[in-house]
Formats: C-alpha cells, structure tokens, sequence
C-alpha cells in the first residue's frame, strides 16, 4: 500500500497527459509487457480516469481502504476541523470510535459517513434559509448592481 499522499511532479506531467489521452479514448484494457492483455472493470476504469483528472488538475490525492484506522489528528486534518473540536463531537456521540490504549482511533468509513450527513444538513440548512428569505419577500425587489447579470 501507498504511504502518504501522491502528487505529480512538473517532469512527469507530459507522461500524464500521455495517460489522460488514452483513457479519454475509452479502451480500458491493460496491456503487460509480455502482450498479455485484461479488460478492466468498470468501475476501476471510472476510477482510474478520476485519479488522472485529480492529478492532471493538481491535487494531492491519498489513498486509503475503508477499513483504515485513523488518530484524531488525521481525521480532523482530513475534516478540516481542530483536534479539540473532532474530539468533542466523538465525546457527544456524533461518530463512533474505538480506544488502543487510551488513545481514539476512528474508522475511516464513519469519519466518510459523518462527513457526508454533515454536508446533507448544511445543504438543507441553506434551501431552508433561501425559501423562509424567499417567502417573506425579500427576493421581490433585487436589484442586479451595473454591468451585473441575472443569468
């Protein structure tokens, strides 16, 4: 397994493109060096292609199994949150965690899954915020600043 995260160098980015051209030609069949060829699945191939657009586009991506264990440093880093806060919200119940010693270790998978509903009740905080704005009115008379656009 990869440790740490992948980035790719300023020399190896024309051999990136070279990756990104054939994946975008849709043949998602791996050739070895000896001719034999497999057809990879679907999935992986979506995969793959994500990874070389991420990297193309400049991102660092890591790669974990779901089943990884995190500290409470890592998980907040990956969060964007402080180690104080995530560990506040693992005392109130808000993501389960197991103890090694006396130290927090939180499964990647439910770090994911809080992640996610955190993000499902933002997005529904903010429709509630735009129609209560939009039912008292005060979308009836916006006026678009100059050289502005409603579109």
């Amino acid at each position: 397994m990869v440790q740490g995260a992948i980035t790719i160098q300023p020399q190896d980015s024309a051999e990136l493109l070279g990756v990104s051209r054939i994946l975008r030609g849709g043949s998602p069949t791996l050739i070895g060096s000896k001719g034999e060829q497999a057809t990879l699945p679907a999935p992986l191939y979506n995969l793959l292609k994500d990874i070389v657009r991420n990297l193309e586009d400049g991102r660092t991506l890591v790669l974990m199994p779901e089943e990884r264990q995190l500290t409470t440093q890592r998980a907040a880093e990956l969060l964007g949150m402080s180690r104080p806060y995530l560990i506040q919200l693992l005392d109130a119940g808000e993501m389960p965690y197991h103890l090694v010693g006396k130290h927090r270790r939180i499964a990647l998978r439910d770090l994911l899954a809080y992640r996610k509903r955190r993000g499902e009740a933002h997005r529904a905080a903010l429709d509630k915020m735009a129609r209560d704005a939009f039912e008292a009115g005060l979308y009836d008379n916006v006026t678009i600043p100059e050289g502005g656009s409603d579109e």
